[in-house]
């Protein structure tokens, strides 16, 4: 068996955008879990208390576990399988590849989250273009309302 020195180490974000706001919340996280999952629910909802938020998310299994804790003024809306490009947030990080990571090779993990530290700010700074990257018209034209 030959070593070829490669050894493959994850670092997650947990992202939600607003396409209307342009407003973007994310945590950063060493694993992806169901715990971390709540952890990023529970954020999102504090941050929001006064909101009633739609969540769309794919289909990872910290998305559809038995012991997901979603927060009352949350609700969340799976997408069907392989269709990321509905999901506004896939947008986001496709822009944060680009401009954050464009041919950039770490020395380490972190300096992967050194720049995802620095970048994911800058992106949250940026209301105009997180509404130019999600706000598609049949998002904008929603009127949703709590049930």
């Amino acid at each position: 068996m030959v070593d070829n020195g490669y050894e493959r180490q994850f670092t997650y974000v947990y992202g939600a955008v607003s396409p209307i706001e342009g407003e973007m919340d994310w945590k950063i996280s060493p694993q992806m879990n169901t715990e971390q999952m709540n952890q990023f629910l529970k954020q999102v909802s504090q941050a929001h208390r006064e909101e009633f938020i739609v969540m769309v998310v794919d289909g990872a299994s910290s998305h559809r576990s038995q012991e997901l804790e979603i927060p009352e003024n949350i609700r969340l809306h799976r997408l069907p399988g392989y269709s990321p490009e509905l999901n506004p947030q896939e947008h986001i990080w496709d822009e944060l590849r680009e401009k954050e990571f464009p041919n950039r090779v770490f020395e380490s993990m972190k300096g992967v989250v050194s720049q995802l530290e620095a970048g994911l700010p800058r992106m949250a700074a940026n209301a105009q273009t997180l509404r130019s990257l999600t706000a598609w018209p049949w998002i904008v034209s929603l009127n949703l309302k709590e049930n």
